[in-house]
């Protein structure tokens, strides 16, 4: 009897120390998921509070570019002894303001001369954009009806185009919608509402291409991502890159210099597109540092666009949006 007791109060502590086993297995795992939490929301507050100032400081830069130079202020000279053109820095590279950001932020600001504006988009250019983006060998009737599909999304009316599309095709989409028949667009994802559109320009980054902001219609040069240069006639990935290298080191100042780069017969088609003014209007993106031995590895980032008319004035800010998707940020690659 005595045995059969002391073995039931066995099993009982035996069962005791497994369940409190349990219980303080699940309370450390817990806590370690309290603490990793707590950890990961202070590293996001510091860093959002880290973006947030380093988004003033872009904004006091961009203020700063419309105030008058100093007298005496010494030019930034390239290797040839010329001047450049400050505003131009902000066509993408990674920036020390002047207001210096935090040193684990990286600030990269775009201005929206170097993009092309649908809202100034003539047809005959569109057509050239369709065709380059079809590639050789495209089939004319596919162009034409891309065309009507433009014509018929920023035109005025409801009458459709030979070979375009009106709401009744639209309204017969898994997830109807109407034409927008307006000759300025919203945003720029509205392109991929166009009927063919989405699939001509497939995962591009349609933001880093185009704009629909201000009243220009040239591509700066000195300031275009290589999403827009892309697009433009007769430029392939090497023209380019010998582009994107020549402002690394000296800015264009006018066509014949780009010229110097691209052959003639192509700079018949391109020279038109090309303009060397610059916008108030600009795409600011900031994000945390990481560490890497070759290329900026980040491809979101914090992004604020925003108008900027004067050193007197605070920018008037368009769009916010978190999780922004970069444009290329790679330095030139020349073989």
């Amino acid at each position: 009897m005595k045995a059969r007791q002391r073995g039931a109060v066995m099993i009982m502590v035996l069962w005791t120390a497994v369940v409190m086993t349990i219980l303080v297995t699940v309370l450390a795992a817990n806590v370690r998921m309290s603490a990793t939490t707590a950890f990961h929301n202070k590293a996001g507050n510091q860093d959002y509070a880290a973006i947030t100032a380093t988004m003033h400081r872009a904004e006091m830069e961009l203020m700063m570019e419309r105030m008058p130079v100093p007298v005496g202020q010494e030019l930034t000279l390239n290797e040839d002894g010329e001047f450049r053109i400050p505003a131009y820095r902000f066509n993408g590279q990674s920036l020390t303001l002047n207001y210096a950001a935090d040193d684990n932020m990286v600030v990269r600001i775009y201005d929206h001369a170097g993009k092309i504006n649908l809202n100034r988009l003539e047809r005959e250019r569109m057509q050239q954009i369709i065709e380059k983006q079809l590639g050789e060998g495209y089939d004319p009737l596919q162009v034409q009806e891309l065309l009507a599909a433009w014509t018929d999304w920023t035109d005025l009316n409801t009458l459709m185009t030979p070979g375009g599309a009106e709401d009744d095709y639209y309204q017969s989409l898994e997830i109807p919608y109407t034409a927008r028949n307006v000759a300025e667009m919203d945003s720029v994802e509205e392109l991929r509402l166009i009927r063919g559109f989405d699939e001509l320009f497939g995962d591009m980054n349609l933001d880093a291409a185009f704009t629909i902001y201000g009243t220009g219609s040239a591509v700066n040069p000195n300031l275009a991502t290589r999403e827009a240069l892309m697009l433009l006639p007769g430029l392939d990935e090497e023209l380019v890159e010998e582009i994107i290298a020549h402002r690394e080191q000296t800015d264009f100042r006018a066509i014949r210099e780009v010229g110097e780069i691209v052959p003639l017969e192509i700079m018949v088609e391109l020279s038109p597109w090309l303009g060397f003014n610059t916008s108030s209007f600009y795409s600011v993106y900031a994000y945390p540092a990481r560490e890497t031995s070759g290329h900026d590895p980040v491809q979101q980032a914090y992004m604020q666009m925003m108008e900027v008319r004067s050193f007197n004035n605070r920018a008037r800010i368009y769009q916010v949006n978190p999780y922004a998707r970069l444009p290329d940020t790679a330095p030139a690659t020349l073989d």
